[in-house]
């Protein structure tokens, strides 16, 4: 890199706007949108998409709820096409769905889009010429006027073979390519120009599209381009503004939306923002962002998991694991603070509330997401994880004493083999420490208790211990601690209970009950048990056992 990179490059020069009005804007509502994934995104593979994954691709939009989807650029390769002419020629098309096809300002080009639509209900016909300055001399060798001409000239074209097929329902579409580093007057000057002839109303619909082609200023500047031209435009009330955001400089969403507060009324992107070198802007970014506002978005990303995949294996390219909203890593915590709060969250939270979530701006289940994927367990995790992990799971609801018990534990796991715990692993852990296995250590068979005339209560029990069964019995002012005065001897050292809990499995009354008891020993240490049973006597006494021993 350069010591000095003003001596190579240039700052994007503002636009003077003193009186901009889109920064007190609020957005309430959301934008049309248009997928171009399979145009622009498609045209960015390195192996571009055949027919089977386009159809693939096409289901996938439909199912999202997408109304208007650029499919092709028919003049540029027989795919594209074939393509078309599939979606036409089979009836894929929904009624109430309008294809988009893309075309240069060439005659025989437009001519060839135009044969590739034979016969579609319903359809936009998308012109494009460069405009700004380093393309029109260095590219073309241009003057403005050329530039106009070679737009208007097609515009015209493309409305005379409009009308030879009125059973169409057409639409145009004009984009000045590299609007967004064009003057701003003559991109006002050659829109106005197209729409002349277009004269666009409400039976000649007409789009203006005002695309970032390569992102060269900060997202207010564009903005600000936007309003100027939404302010200046004479037929502002007769056309569609749409933007078409790129992101090389990595801000294509706030583009976007800053585009719609200056006055844009359609957005087109991309799934997952794939396109040109750094992508176009991310569509499925900027309807979550909608949705996490209370708007509605028009979009429907209901099972996230599996649009994600069908995008991946369409594209064959990845997405990104903490891609906004819809990343594999985009609802998870692995730090103990997080996990903590989002488990208070949790517990807090009650059915119907507006949605409150520390660190989760969503419901992760909105998008068909488990809660699963929310908490996972590292050695940077805390005590809350692991238990919020088994209480989701397996509906065991830890004491706070218990919780940090446990978390040591699963510290000293996750450190010795520096991985991420699984689910299973987890549990497993949770069983073997806590005892909680179909032969544990000190295992109940049966048991009686009966009163005594002393108040005080007489416990048998038979315990199957290291394969054999022994019988034991002791005396207490309860059911456990008759146990523990039994305990004692077969130990051979006094132990006292310390934490009692209990809580049902369930609501339904033949639910079973889960017990958790922490037991105190003479030298200091203790231990925690935890049992289970339809009988909550027995998954107390059953707990106790577990944890009235010291060896591990």
């Amino acid at each position: 890199m350069l010591s000095h990179p003003q001596q190579k490059y240039r700052p994007f020069p503002p636009l003077n706007l003193p009186d901009r009005r889109w920064p007190s804007q609020q957005i309430t509502q959301a934008p049309r949108w248009l997928s171009t994934d399979l145009r622009d995104g498609n045209q960015a593979l390195a192996e571009p998409m055949d027919s089977e994954r386009k159809r693939q691709f096409w289901q996938l939009l439909l199912a999202c709820g997408f109304k208007e989807i650029e499919v092709a650029f028919p003049s540029a390769s027989q795919t594209d096409f074939n393509f078309v002419r599939e979606l036409i020629e089979e009836d894929l098309i929904p009624d109430d769905v309008t294809i988009q096809v893309l075309t240069q300002a060439r005659e025989d080009l437009i001519l060839r889009t135009f044969d590739s639509l034979r016969g579609v209900k319903r359809a936009t016909v998308h012109l494009y010429n460069a405009t700004a300055p380093l393309f029109r001399e260095l590219v073309f060798g241009l003057e403005k006027a050329d530039i106009i001409a070679l737009a208007t000239r097609s515009t015209r074209q493309i409305r005379q073979l409009c009308e030879q097929h009125p059973e169409t329902h057409w639409q145009y579409e004009y984009s000045p390519e590299t609007f967004c580093f064009t003057e701003p007057e003559f991109a006002l000057e050659i829109c106005e120009a197209v729409a002349d002839i277009w004269q666009p109303s409400s039976d000649r619909p007409m789009i203006i599209n005002l695309p970032a082609t390569v992102e060269v200023s900060t997202p207010n500047v564009y903005a600000d381009q936007i309003e100027f031209f939404c302010r200046h435009f004479s037929r502002r009330q007769d056309v569609c503004i749409s933007v078409h955001p790129h992101n090389d400089r990595g801000t294509g969403v706030a583009c976007a939306e800053l585009a719609v507060m200056a006055g844009a009324d359609r957005v087109e992107g991309c799934l997952f923002g794939n396109g040109e070198r750094t992508g176009n802007v991310c569509l499925v970014t900027l309807a979550m962002n909608l949705y996490s506002q209370g708007i509605t978005p028009g979009l429907r990303f209901d099972d996230m998991k599996q649009v994600v995949e069908v995008v991946e294996r369409c594209n064959q390219l990845p997405v990104h694991p903490r891609h906004p909203w819809a990343g594999s890593l985009a609802y998870t915590a692995f730090s103990g603070s997080h996990q903590d709060a989002i488990k208070k969250g949790f517990d807090a939270r009650k059915p119907g509330e507006p949605w409150a979530m520390p660190y989760l701006p969503v419901d992760p289940q909105d998008i068909g997401c488990s809660y699963e994927a929310v908490i996972r367990v590292n050695s940077q995790s805390g005590k809350s994880g692991s238990a919020w992990l088994i209480e989701q799971n397996h509906g065991l609801k830890l004491p706070r004493a218990l919780q940090q018990d446990f978390s040591q534990h699963v510290q000293r796991e996750t450190d010795a083999h520096g991985r991420e715990m699984t689910l299973n692993a987890l549990w497993q852990l949770f069983r073997t420490r806590y005892r909680l296995v179909p032969q544990p250590p000190l295992a109940l068979k049966e048991y009686k208790s009966e009163s005594q005339q002393n108040g005080q209560l007489k416990l048998n029990a038979t315990l199957q211990v290291t394969g054999e069964q022994r019988k034991i019995e002791g005396y207490g002012n309860g059911l456990l601690s008759a146990a523990a005065q039994a305990v004692s001897g077969l130990i051979r050292q006094p132990v006292v209970i310390k934490d009692y809990h209990e809580h049902t499995l369930g609501e339904r009354s033949d639910s079973r009950s889960v017990a958790y008891i922490r037991c105190l020993f003479a030298d200091g240490s203790s231990r925690w048990g935890v049992g289970i049973d339809s009988d909550i006597s027995r998954a107390s006494l059953q707990a106790f056992f577990n944890a009235a021993q010291l060896d591990d």
